[in-house]
């Protein structure tokens, strides 16, 4: 049976209100939270951008059995990879090992406000190897002296180490990075527009390489987009934080007020094209259903807005999360 965890997003809401969300989301029977990590947000006028491992610290107080995940953080730049670590071991002791870490290569708006280069996806998949060598080793309790490529460690050891077995679960784009997370990951996230295509060319290899390793278990995280609105202005008004995301310059810009001059430019059709719209509880099992199916997803991730977040979070659990909970 899959778990099914509800998507925080920085990017949308203040941390207090994210706070409220986590709550309500733990009443309402979620198994966890996927919570995003940005600096950024995506556009300048109505976009929120609070520090991810305070909120994620004040909802383990808040709450009391929910898993706590981060989808994604990126141990690469502004994180160097034994921070994140010590990050998420503190995380972990607050919570009662409820953390899992969710990592990512990251976006240039997160990365280059900080003065750093955002390099290729080379680049960063070689970045990525160190930084999960060197967190799983502080995991495994080891005092770590490392020299790489890209990161150097002198005697670093968590002296106040997670309670649990932390795992690491690499978010993938491709079958590159799939690939990358079977070899050095816990498990693997996807974002999923196309089931079928994502199980094919991600999550089939990806399993079988990790199969070829000795892993007896690599669990599949799958997130998916879908906007509550009974109409087009409903929807396009509940997405107005993430509209950036559609901007041309997506991958490379720096501030968050380019994204959104660019995605002004477009019409509210174009970037609701990229998105699904859903209208009731049995939308909502038909758009997640073939994330447990099609992809094998062990933990679905609902990533949703709306106008009324709130409603929509009790709506979720007591008409969506039972049926899916049977798939």
């Amino acid at each position: 049976m899959a778990e099914i965890y509800y998507y925080l997003g920085h990017e949308q809401f203040q941390p207090e209100v994210l706070i409220e969300h986590a709550i309500l989301a733990e009443k309402a029977g979620f198994d966890g939270l996927f919570i995003s990590d940005h600096f950024n947000p995506w556009v300048a006028d109505v976009g929120t951008a609070g520090y991810a491992f305070s909120t994620i610290a004040a909802i383990a107080q808040a709450t009391e059995k929910i898993s706590l995940m981060t989808g994604v953080t990126t141990p690469l730049f502004r994180y160097h990879p034994v921070i994140v670590a010590q990050a998420a071991a503190t995380i972990d002791r607050i919570s009662g090992g409820r953390f899992i870490l969710g990592v990512g290569n990251g976006e240039s708006i997160n990365e280059t406000p900080l003065g750093y280069t955002f390099p290729n996806y080379k680049e960063r998949s070689e970045r990525m190897r160190e930084a999960l060598e060197i967190m799983h080793r502080l995991f495994n309790g080891e005092k770590v002296t490392y020299s790489g490529t890209y990161y150097h460690t002198m005697n670093a050891k968590l002296y106040s180490p997670p309670i649990h077995d932390m795992s690491i679960y690499l978010a993938t784009g491709g079958p590159k990075s799939g690939l990358l997370a079977a070899e050095t990951a816990d498990g693997i996230i996807v974002s999923v527009k196309k089931p079928e295509e994502t199980a094919e060319k991600i999550i089939k290899p990806s399993l079988e390489k990790a199969r070829e390793l000795g892993k007896s278990s690599f669990p599949v995280v799958a997130s998916r987009w879908t906007i509550f609105a009974e109409n087009d202005d409903q929807a396009f008004n509940s997405l107005k934080a993430w509209r950036g995301l559609r901007a041309p310059s997506r991958d490379s810009a720096t501030d968050p007020e380019q994204l959104q001059k660019e995605a002004d430019k477009l019409s509210p059709k174009d970037i609701l094209s990229n998105y699904t719209i859903v209208s009731s509880a049995n939308e909502y099992i038909d758009q997640y259903k073939p994330l447990i199916k099609t992809v094998g997803a062990n933990i679905v991730a609902i990533q949703t807005t709306g106008e009324d977040q709130k409603e929509i979070i009790e709506m979720l659990g007591k008409d969506v999360l039972p049926t899916l909970r049977k798939v």
